[in-house]
């Protein structure tokens, strides 16, 4: 169960034993310095247009790996949701009431709580990026960044 989370579930909802071990290892390149404190204070999606700022500080081991990044660039950050439940396999969500599978949802509830959002690049000062449109509270762990689109001939997604 995650942090914070009291492990009451809706109706309809249905959720799965989880695994004794993990089949893989990840690194966080850093963490989002968010305004948001709690997530019940997170919006449901980021707003790039007139949402508030966050800052992508990227561990120093990571840094060199920005090199060619561009103000302006539009960039796409995974990171892990790492206050959310892992073990629901069908949902409620408030929204409408209507039970979905969990793969079925873009809810942050899930096996990996990994997010995508692709953001504009507003600014970098070394090793911390600025950006607009995410949805997370602050000391998220981001586990990638990449461009939104490919500018390198031969480059695979």
């Amino acid at each position: 169960m995650a942090e914070g989370d009291d492990g009451r579930i809706r109706p309809g909802e249905v959720a799965a034993p989880m695994p004794a071990d993990f089949d893989a290892q990840l690194y966080f390149i850093g963490r989002i310095r968010s305004p948001y404190s709690r997530r019940e204070d997170c919006p449901r999606r980021g707003d790039a247009a007139s949402g508030p700022d966050f800052r992508l500080e990227i561990n120093p081991r990571w840094q060199p790996a920005l090199a060619g990044l561009a103000v302006g660039d539009r960039v796409q950050v995974l990171y892990w949701m790492h206050l959310s439940r892992r073990d629901l396999l069908l949902q409620t969500p408030q929204m409408d009431g209507v039970t979905h599978g969990t793969f079925a949802l873009r809810s942050p509830v899930r096996p990996n709580p990994i997010a995508s959002t692709v953001v504009p690049l507003l600014a970098i000062e070394g090793g911390t990026l600025t950006v607009r449109g995410l949805d997370c509270v602050d000391g998220t762990p981001i586990l990638d960044i990449k461009p939104a689109s490919g500018r390198f001939q031969g480059e695979h997604g």
